[in-house]
């Protein structure tokens, strides 16, 4: 009888452990949902944020430069999109629309021509703000009219056109529309005086125009630029790998297809380069964009036989940075890069040395 009862007590507590860890296991499952959930919201609300932030950059723009340029900001389309998340669904296949900024400077001639400058931003997911003030500026004083594309993939339109990314891929193709749709639609752009410049990604997107289009600009500068998206998988960590990984994305690793990684990376197309004039400028100290990235496109442009000019700087103030900053020393290295587009642009009013910058981006 003894032995039956405690039997029966081990069954008992058996079924109370199994009905305690059932419970148990149902209230982190439900848990679970509520943090993914939790999370979804979070996510939705960071786009909407986003876009508050981008209409209150857009305001600041006409603040900061709104004295020296005419400020406008055009729709325009792209190509479809790379990757659709239903292909035969109603609207697949349609171009992609996106933003574009334009600044004129204010003593512009309507009856003259001026050289363009297309200036893609830099940033997996970002856009073109007032972080850019300075040199909008000094561009504008040369007489550049500049357009600046908010690519497919940029940030402050909401979560759809997020998912939109093309990184290194179609992405080029409307920072190239936005050059077309400048010449097409105003006569005082100079068709045969386009440069592309642009820092960090956005040297990748100039650099990856200038192989794909070289009859169309007669003039780069890449600073800093993303130049091998295979070795940048390896030294960055699986927070920043997820953004390529990601379904609406590559939706695959590096490790996975690394063909794919390597057609975005102009390090490894640098045989497409024609006759375009091209400056590259790099820092050691960048903790962003590592140097060796901008070596492996040195050394690749080099082997393929490619003119070009190039400056390493070494462990200049600033890092990822150091030539778009306001110090003295990032101000004369953009005066090397206004002479180097003087060259090839002509502009009206070139800055030449760092007493014309700074009156141009500081006012004295």
């Amino acid at each position: 009888m003894k032995t039956t009862k405690v039997l029966f007590w081990m069954v008992i507590m058996a079924v109370m452990l199994m009905v305690s860890s059932s419970a148990t296991a149902q209230s982190e499952v439900d848990l679970q949902k509520q943090v993914e959930t939790l999370n979804g919201q979070i996510a939705d609300m960071e786009h909407r944020f986003d876009v508050i932030n981008k209409n209150i950059d857009d305001l600041l723009w006409i603040e900061k430069v709104g004295d020296v340029a005419f400020i406008d900001k055009v729709y325009i389309t792209g190509p479809p999109k790379w990757k659709e998340a239903n292909p035969t669904a109603q609207g697949a296949g349609n171009p992609v629309k996106f933003w574009a900024y334009i600044f004129i400077p204010r003593n512009a001639d309507p009856d003259k021509k001026y050289p363009l400058i297309v200036f893609p931003h830099g940033g997996v997911h970002a856009d073109f703000t007032t972080y850019y003030t300075h040199i909008v500026r000094e561009l504008v004083a040369q007489g550049y009219i500049i357009v600046a594309a908010e690519y497919r993939g940029s940030t402050g339109y909401g979560k759809d056109f997020y998912q939109t990314i093309d990184y290194g891929g179609l992405e080029v193709d409307d920072v190239k529309a936005s050059r077309d749709y400048m010449i097409q639609n105003y006569d005082l752009v100079d068709k045969n005086r386009v440069g592309i410049i642009g820092w960090s990604h956005g040297g990748l997107i100039a650099l990856m125009n200038i192989f794909d289009y070289p009859d169309d600009y007669q003039a780069a500068f890449a600073g800093v630029p993303v130049s091998d998206v295979v070795a940048r998988m390896g030294y960055k960590d699986q927070s920043y790998r997820d953004l390529y990984e990601a379904d609406y994305h590559i939706g695959q690793s590096a490790n996975d297809n690394v063909a794919e990684y390597r057609r975005r990376s102009p390090a490894w197309n640098a045989h497409k380069m024609k006759n375009t004039p091209l400056l590259i400028h790099t820092n050691t100290n960048d903790a962003d964009v590592n140097v060796l990235e901008v070596e492996h496109l040195i050394k690749s442009l080099k082997a393929e036989g490619k003119k070009f000019e190039y400056e390493m700087y070494n462990n200049v103030a600033g890092g990822h940075s150091f030539d778009r900053i306001d110090t003295r020393e990032a101000n004369e290295i953009r005066v090397k890069i206004y002479k180097f587009l003087l060259q090839h642009l002509s502009p009206p009013s070139p800055i030449t040395n760092l007493k014309q910058l700074r009156r141009a981006a500081y006012g004295f």
